[in-house]
């Protein structure tokens, strides 16, 4: 009697999966993790299943490469664009064959330029940097001679000094649309919250600010501007509204240099009986999930997490591959998000302002 044909059941029914997610799996569908899709595929190629009927099983495994070491001073929560950068990394990284281990770097191992205890250089084959803005151990990471690159940076770690490939976000000319996009609504007094010095792409939010402002001939105040120590501003939950009550003329806007502090400054201007954006507009930067709903839902700009985190994964392959490659920066686009948080304000409350 002649066998029936292989079906997606078949495969599911040989796995304990459910028909939906092998085909899925067959299909390519970016959802389904690498690992179950891997499964599926060497089911599919053994079951001799239409197209992988004549395909070698253990040709579709990925082939233990080697692993790579990322470094990070914290986990990125949920909410932080770095949650979906690590995981378009990791689905890149695992499709060629390799693991990754994640290291946590601490205080002391800043302050005394040692590496995680957990780390061993020797079983490395290529280092990401998350989340890591101190110069100094920066380049302690890069004297080990391993393919490395870093996703954002130490604002003074200057390029031929970096030794190392470089992705950031496009910052600059996203927060000089939204800052222009302030000024054409007619405020002419804008401050900044954030610390502009604390890693490259706050310092380039900052630079987009300035350059907004210098063309519409508009001169910085410093006195609107809440600026101090990224982490006053992340672990002192009153510091931004010590900071606020203490400003002698309050501005009609603001950009914030990511949506933690635009968040945290709405909250105060709300405890504050101050209207948003009628009384004072408010800007954020991330396209966290926070920005969508608080009430008015925050300006903001969107980052494409998932691409940088498969970019930073094609970079470093790259870089493994090729270790003499000149080292590359790159800048990954953004979009600008224009929400109720800042929308158009009466030119005549604008004017009547201290």
């Amino acid at each position: 009697m002649k066998k029936e044909k292989v079906t997606i059941q078949d495969i599911a029914d040989a796995l304990n999966i459910s028909r939906n997610t092998a085909s899925k799996a067959i299909n390519g569908n970016e959802n389904i993790p690498i690992e179950t899709r891997n499964k599926v595929i060497q089911k599919a190629a053994e079951l001799k299943y239409k197209q992988f009927a004549y395909v070698e099983s253990d040709y579709l495994m990925p082939k233990s490469t080697g692993n790579v070491a990322l470094l990070t001073s914290s986990l990125p929560n949920n909410s932080h664009f770095g949650t979906l950068l690590i995981s378009g990394l990791e689905k890149r990284i695992s499709m060629e064959g390799y693991t990754i281990s994640i290291h946590i770097v601490r205080e002391a191992d800043m302050q005394s330029l040692t590496l995680p205890n957990n780390f061993e250089a020797s079983k490395v084959d290529g280092i990401i940097c998350i989340e890591l803005f101190d110069k100094e151990y920066s380049q302690k990471i890069t004297s080990l001679g391993l393919p490395t690159i870093f996703i954002d940076c130490a604002v003074d770690l200057a390029s031929p000094s970096l030794q190392a490939d470089l992705l950031l976000m496009e910052n600059e000319y996203s927060v000089y649309e939204m800052t222009k996009h302030l000024i054409q609504q007619g405020h002419q007094q804008i401050g900044f919250v954030g610390d502009y010095n604390h890693c490259k792409s706050f310092n380039e939010r900052w630079i987009g600010f300035n350059r907004a402002l210098l063309e519409a001939d508009i001169t910085l105040d410093r006195s609107f501007c809440i600026l101090g120590k990224d982490e006053e501003i992340f672990k002192a939950k009153d510091w931004i509204d010590r900071q606020f009550k203490a400003m002698t003329h309050k501005p009609s806007a603001f950009i914030c240099t990511n949506d933690f502090s635009a968040v945290h400054l709405m909250q105060v201007l709300k405890a504050n009986q101050i209207k948003i954006p009628e009384d004072i507009a408010v800007c954020g930067f991330d396209d966290a999930s926070e920005s969508r709903i608080v009430e008015p839902p925050l300006t903001t700009v969107h980052i494409f997490s998932n691409d940088m985190g498969i970019q930073a994964a094609e970079t470093l392959l790259a870089r493994i591959k090729n270790p003499t490659r000149p080292y590359q920066i790159a800048h990954i686009q953004t979009h600008p998000i224009f929400r109720e948080s800042s929308a158009v304000v009466p030119k005549s409350s604008l004017s009547s302002r201290a």
